[in-house]
C-alpha cells in the first residue's frame, strides 16, 4: 500500500511530526513503557480496528508519532483500484488523559490525504474550499459531532523539462486536518464512526461514486486524473 508522506499536524501550536520509521505501530505510553493505556484510549482503539469499510479501501496499522500525545494509534489506508492507487492517506488518533488547551478534550484525531488531479482541476481557485468541505461534509452526514477544527489543503503542481519533457504535467492535491471529536460514555468517542466519515473523504478525493445512492453530501470532481501506480 503506497502510504500518505510528509508531516502531521496535531492542530495545537503547529506541532508537528515526521512519520515515524520504526517502534510499536499500536500505542504509545506515558511514564515508562510498561504502563498501560487508560481504557478510554483501548477502546477508541478497539473501534478504529473493529470499524467496516466499503470494500475498496485497504487499512493497515501505521507507526504512531511518539512526541504529540501521552498515547497515539495511526492507521493509513489506499483506496484501491486492482493493482493501483487512486488516493492515500493516514488517519492518527491522539490522547492525553490530562486534557489539551488547544484540544478542548482529551482526543485529537489528525490528518492527511492526498490524491492526484488534472492540472487544470489544480488551477481552479474553489478548489482549496471545494475539498475542506469533503471533510466537513463527511462527518456532517455521518451525524458527528467535533470541535477545534484546523487544517489547509495545498495543491502542487510538477512540470517536466529537457530529458524529463516526455513525462505529462502532475498535479497533486493534500489535505492536512485536526479535530476534536466528541467524548462519549466512558469518556471514549465514537472513533469507528469517525473512521467510516474519513474514508468517505478519502473515496471522494479518489473520485469514487458516494457509497449510498442519493447521497449528495459532499461535492465530486470531474476530471479526475488516471490511477496511479502502486
Amino acid at each position: 500500500m503506497a502510504a500518505a508522506q510528509g508531516r502531521l499536524s496535531d492542530g495545537a501550536g503547529g506541532m508537528d511530526e515526521r512519520k515515524e520509521t520504526g517502534g510499536d505501530s499500536g500505542q504509545g505510553g506515558a511514564g515508562g513503557a510498561g504502563d498501560a493505556p487508560p481504557l478510554p484510549f483501548r477502546a477508541a482503539v478497539e473501534a478504529l480496528r473493529g470499524a467496516r469499510l466499503r470494500p475498496q479501501i485497504e487499512v493497515d496499522p501505521a507507526p504512531a508519532p511518539k512526541r504529540l500525545a501521552p498515547y497515539a494509534y495511526a492507521l493509513e489506508a489506499a483506496v484501491v483500484d486492482g493493482e493501483e492507487d487512486l488516493a492515500d492517506g493516514r488517519l492518527v488518533l491522539l490522547h492525553d488523559p490530562a486534557g489539551h488547551d488547544a484540544w478542548r478534550g482529551t482526543f485529537r484525531l489528525v490528518t492527511l490525504v492526498r490524491a492526484e488531479l488534472e492540472p487544470e482541476m489544480a488551477a481552479d481557485p474553489l478548489l482549496p474550499d471545494v475539498c475542506w468541505s469533503w471533510l466537513t461534509g463527511a462527518l456532517a452526514a455521518r451525524g458527528l459531532t467535533y470541535g477545534e477544527p484546523s487544517g489547509t489543503v495545498t495543491r502542487a503542481s510538477s512540470h517536466y523539462f529537457g530529458g524529463l519533457s516526455a513525462r505529462p504535467a502532475a498535479s497533486q492535491i493534500e489535505i492536512r486536518a485536526s479535530w476534536t471529536p466528541r467524548e462519549g460514555l466512558g469518556g471514549a468517542p465514537d472513533t469507528a464512526a469517525h473512521l467510516v466519515a474519513w474514508s468517505d473523504l478519502l473515496a471522494q478525493v479518489a473520485g469514487l461514486p458516494p457509497a449510498a445512492a442519493g447521497d449528495a453530501s459532499v461535492v465530486t470532481l470531474p476530471q479526475r486524473r488516471g490511477p496511479q501506480s502502486r
